[in-house]
């Protein structure tokens, strides 16, 4: 069986669809013999109605408060942001705040995607409504999955196998490998029969012979999921997936990628 050390795609209460808190998540990582715990809530018009009170989106502001290491497990904070348009840009892109959250104006007013993105260790770009998608061309939705992908903030998109939007296979995975990004395989994407376990299996095949790397979530939404992934490992060792195309494996070559991506400049502390 892979050793998969880390889960960085995760829920808490924040999500409103998810039922634990980022405590509780904490203590189910550490459980289950979890190294590395990435919290990643939904950055979504799924949540809130009133996208331009930044009182709604405190929790990603204050993710500093969370302590790095908890019980044993390493903590890190990132975000789930919708993929809004054909550009692939990221839910909030477009969204001005003009108060803080105690009422105070901001003069010029503040973007709300640059405000929650400077908070995040790292950011997950998901398709879940697919209304932008429709009509569109495979060529066309190829391009808005690598757009998303080239968000300097951005380290892999979420669920691919299963939003169900067609694309070109290859071109994602080696514009990915190109900016030492992986590719999510996501067990969610196996609690339910249909196509989309058909894909996740071809991405898997194509990443191995391409040799691009992979990461293995849960995308938990309770804490009993947390480090769950033995559906997507069975998939794995079913196509003889090289375990060292998997980047969350350990908690060092997670930490490690993210840095040789760019995408956050970790304390090198962190890293030891």
């Amino acid at each position: 069986m892979y050793q998969i050390e880390c889960d960085t795609h995760t829920h808490t209460l924040y999500s409103r669809h998810a039922y634990s808190t980022i405590e509780e998540n904490v203590r189910a990582a550490s459980e289950a013999g979890i190294k590395l715990l990435a919290s990643t809530d939904h950055f979504s018009d799924m949540l809130f109605d009133d996208y331009e009170s930044l009182k709604n989106y405190q929790y990603f502001l204050c993710t500093g408060n969370w302590p790095r290491k908890w019980k044993g497990v390493t903590l890190l904070s990132g975000c789930e942001a919708d993929i809004v348009d054909m550009e692939g840009h990221l839910f909030g892109h477009d969204i001005s705040i003009s108060k803080s959250t105690i009422g105070d104006i901001y003069d010029p007013a503040k973007n709300l995607q640059e405000m929650v993105f400077s908070k995040m260790d790292f950011v997950i770009a998901s398709v879940h409504a697919k209304r932008h998608t429709e009509g569109q061309s495979i060529a066309r939705n190829t391009e808005m999955y690598i757009k998303a992908l080239e968000n300097p903030k951005v380290y892999f998109i979420g669920h691919i196998g299963r939003a169900g939007v067609p694309f070109e296979l290859d071109e994602v995975i080696k514009r990915a490998k190109e900016l030492n990004k992986p590719i999510e395989i996501n067990e969610h994407s196996f609690s339910w029969e249909g196509h989309h376990q058909a894909v996740c299996r071809d991405v898997a095949i194509r990443c191995a012979e391409l040799g691009a790397g992979i990461c293995v979530n849960t995308d938990a939404h309770i804490s009993c999921e947390v480090g769950r992934t033995e559906r997507a490992k069975a998939m794995l060792e079913e196509i003889g997936f090289p375990q060292e195309l998997i980047v969350n494996r350990t908690r060092e070559t997670f930490l490690e990628g993210l840095k040789v991506s760019g995408v956050c400049a970790l304390d090198d502390a962190l890293l030891k």
